[in-house]
């Protein structure tokens, strides 16, 4: 078993201690997580080796399987499922960064935002501790500036980057209106001429800023010579390579090889959705199974067969209309005579199984989430930052809640609390 201590922020040695616990832990046990249970039929590898928990996987219900979705570490299967749970939840454990008080913030500035995303934006500003006051803040792929004007309500200057010509305009307006001195610039931010609008006086910030955003970001902001910098990233698969490229020395020599199905695992969390969206969602995806059972045979070829996100409308199509359809899209032969009643049951049935399946894949979302923040941390640490990771808000405000704090000109504190360090 690890020896990590539960609910630590991650900083210093801690930082490539507990990089090198996930990675063995990953490494040992791909074979568990790597395949989706999705795209193997009729069985996955692992079954073979673990049929007791196969067999009891396979024999629950769908609704079991979505109340286990957010918590699958407390469930009662057979081995080895439960000390694969212990193991991946004490290596899953982080310490909330310390909070200043909240700021009373004109209703005006949260007018705008959606209740969760104003959460959100709150509890990351509130996150920040730097032992120097930022001057300049750089709000990182923006959108209308909201999380750059809260930062920027208490003094100093800001700078908001973003890409989309409507967001700039929007959010330039409210910043006006609001009284915040704001600069809202139109900038692709992996283009070559980002590096332009970089300075080492801006303490760049960036939450929820996808894939090789985030990234482009880190390489940067440490490029160019910027002391402070927070940064909560979000869906690790957005990268234009066919694998995952590391950033760090530590887990550039790791034989953890990443392709883009991988990096979507930490992203298969939901938190809340409503009914309607859950039934449309469960739908969907039987009927998706349903259809591979039949392109298998329309084709002669025992493999899954990728097809296009579909417009809501197509789950209002009769079952057969559907599967006709897709064929077509998918420039397959016409299906001949089919019990479609029989095909659509078996793929609720795949369903069932599927999302059973997948709870075991489940213990291992968050320790792949945590070793790439950990591949970020270590490559700050690496350029001379003094680098803490934590949580920044709950799960059901974002199962997205962790948070990269970096600063190159002092020690940062190591306590809970620390009355010398500014925060904001």
């Amino acid at each position: 078993m690890p020896t990590t201590t539960p609910a630590q922020i991650l900083q210093d040695a801690t930082l490539l201690q507990r990089f090198q616990a996930l990675d063995r832990f990953l490494i040992e046990h791909q074979a568990l997580w790597r395949p989706r249970p999705f795209v193997h039929y009729p069985a996955l590898p692992w079954e073979t080796e673990h049929p007791k928990l196969a067999a009891w996987l396979r024999a629950q219900s769908l609704e079991h399987a979505e109340a286990a979705h957010n918590q699958p570490h407390l469930l009662q299967a057979p081995a080895p499922f439960p000390q694969l749970a212990a193991q991946a939840h004490e290596l899953s454990q982080l310490g909330e960064l310390p909070q200043s008080p909240a700021q009373t913030l004109p209703p005006r500035f949260s007018s705008d935002v959606p209740g969760r995303k104003w959460q959100q934006i709150d509890a990351f500003a509130r996150s920040l501790s730097f032992f120097q006051k930022p001057q300049h803040w750089l709000d990182w792929c923006a959108g209308k500036g909201h999380l750059g004007r809260m930062l920027a309500h208490g003094g100093g200057k800001l700078t908001c980057l973003e890409y989309n010509p409507q967001l700039v305009s929007s959010g330039q307006q409210l910043s006006h209106k609001l009284g915040i001195a704001a600069q809202h610039i139109e900038q692709d931010v992996l283009a070559d001429d980002a590096v332009m609008q970089l300075q080492a006086q801006h303490t760049p910030v960036a939450l929820h800023a996808c894939g090789e955003l985030h990234t482009r970001l880190l390489q940067l902001a440490s490029q160019a010579g910027c002391q402070k910098l927070a940064v909560a990233p979000c869906c690790y698969n957005r990268i234009s390579t066919a694998s995952y490229q590391p950033l760090s020395a530590s887990a550039q020599a790791s034989m953890l090889q990443l392709s883009i199905d991988d990096l979507g695992l930490p992203l298969s969390e939901t938190v809340t959705a409503g009914a309607r969206v859950r039934r449309q969602r469960d739908q969907s995806m039987a009927r998706r199974l349903a259809f591979d059972l039949l392109q298998r045979q329309l084709r002669g070829v025992d493999e899954y067969l990728p097809t296009p996100s579909l417009p809501p409308a197509w789950l209002d199509k009769p079952f057969a209309d559907y599967c006709q359809d897709l064929a077509a899209l998918k420039q397959l032969p016409t299906p001949g005579a089919q019990n479609w009643q029989q095909l659509e049951q078996q793929g609720w049935q795949r369903l069932a199984e599927v999302r059973n399946l997948e709870l075991l894949r489940g213990l291992f979302r968050r320790p792949l989430e945590l070793w790439l923040l950990l591949d970020r941390a270590l490559f700050l640490q690496e350029q001379g930052y003094t680098v803490r990771l934590g949580t920044f808000c709950t799960t059901k405000q974002s199962p997205r809640n962790l948070l990269l704090l970096a600063e190159r000109q002092h020690q940062l504190p190591t306590d809970a609390v620390d009355n010398s360090v500014d925060r904001f």
